[in-house]
């Protein structure tokens, strides 16, 4: 979870951030060999739902951050997407923003002048549909090193089909985190030893947990007062009463660990994170979804497995790599060839598995999954392995 991961290509030009893999920075190009940036998409949602989002600046004024001590507070920036009605016209919301998509840019591979970021599907500001009354709400947390758009295909999906779905930035932990005005915070945590009892990734932890709680009273208040920043019908569509998460790497950790704190989130799920701390020995009482990568490489799960007391599920896709649960799955064909990387480089960083199936298989997944817990529908492809799904391997908890 925390180490860099595979190089894309073998001979090309390397740059590694804290985080993200080591990553191809130079494609070899015969001289005056030009070719503009490819254009990056992010696939459309299935759900029935229009998007909508809006950013939100927030500070806890009960911690001084944690990672900086010329900070005197706590400052998170979270983003809402939610089903939106009538939101034509309104412009769309780019995948990161600005200031920080040009730090983001510059410091890993997806340089500006090999692609250029995706706008996302949801339109800033649009008034929240209010026509199918209060909707669960579920929190992203994000992998170490990266941000709160990395697995926005996913996120989209489940807005999609009804739900709101708030993404978390957890300053100075991801890699770069634009506040209004235009001021960028870069990463800034210690360097880390690797080892699961590293004192730094276990104070992470901490630090997200007490984010995550933040996070969550701040939603609170903002529906009790009926004022604020949120666009207009939203606060009313808020039911915190049924909150979920999930998180992709150290964000899946961060999951499972609020919950065992006694942040109120009904069922968790994490995306090929190891855990940490006392969750591992403690367990949870309330479901929880486990989605690996194809490999068995996370000592910390077999661990945990008899401890978890809820309903439970150990999924493995097949063909797949740590980073296929962001975004990466998604752009990185798109941008493999203006990379000059071949198709078994690809496979190295994201495996085999075809992107496109890839993300359809996770979005099918984690949407069954909340459906079953946040709104008791039933989840058949849940019950067990099938010939719809046959990628999923279900390791434990099927029947």
């Amino acid at each position: 979870m925390v180490t860099m991961g595979t190089a894309l290509a073998t001979g090309l030009a390397l740059t590694t951030v804290p985080g993200t893999p080591a990553v191809a920075a130079s494609p070899r190009r015969a001289p005056g060999d030009f070719q503009p940036p490819v254009q990056l998409v992010l696939p459309p949602p299935s759900g029935p739902h229009a998007l909508g989002t809006v950013a939100l600046h927030l500070s806890d004024l009960s911690r001084r951050d944690p990672w900086v001590a010329t900070r005197p507070v706590r400052e998170l920036m979270v983003q809402l997407w939610y089903p939106a009605r009538s939101p034509v016209g309104l412009p769309r919301a780019p995948w990161m923003a600005g200031q920080a998509a040009a730090v983001f840019q510059q410091t890993g591979y997806l340089l500006p002048e090999y692609v250029t970021l995706p706008d996302t599907h949801a339109r800033i500001g649009a008034a929240a549909d209010r026509r199918g009354g209060r909707r669960p709400v579920i929190l992203y947390s994000h992998g170490h090193g990266q941000h709160r758009g990395s697995s926005t295909a996913l996120v989209e999906e489940l807005v999609s089909h009804g739900y709101v779905v708030v993404t978390i930035d957890h300053t100075y932990d991801a890699g770069q985190v634009e506040f209004p005005g235009g001021r960028v915070e870069k990463y800034a945590m210690p360097p880390l030893t690797g080892e699961d009892d590293d004192p730094t990734i276990l104070k992470a932890v901490d630090v997200r947990v007490a984010d995550t709680r933040f996070v969550l009273e701040e939603l609170s208040r903002l529906v009790r007062g009926r004022r604020g920043p949120l666009p207009h019908g939203l606060g009313d569509i808020l039911d915190l009463s049924r909150t979920g998460m999930f998180g992709h790497s150290l964000g899946g950790a961060t999951a499972a660990s609020a919950m065992a704190a006694g942040v109120p989130i009904a069922a968790g799920a994490n995306l090929d994170g190891s855990l940490f701390g006392p969750v591992v020995a403690k367990g949870l009482r309330r479901p929880f979804l486990l989605m690996s990568e194809d490999a068995d490489n996370k000592p910390s799960w077999p661990e945990i497995w008899p401890r978890l007391r809820g309903w439970r599920r150990h999924l493995r896709l097949t063909g797949t790599r740590h980073f296929s649960y962001t975004d990466y799955e998604t752009f990185m064909p798109q941008a493999a060839s203006r990379l000059g990387a071949t198709d078994e480089q690809l496979a190295e960083f994201i495996g085999p598995l075809d992107g496109t199936r890839g993300v359809d298989v996770q979005r099918h997944f984690l949407l069954a999954y909340f459906d079953l817990h946040l709104r008791g529908s039933r989840a058949p492809i849940l019950e067990g392995p099938s010939l719809r799904y046959p990628e999923v391997r279900f390791i434990g908890g099927a029947g």
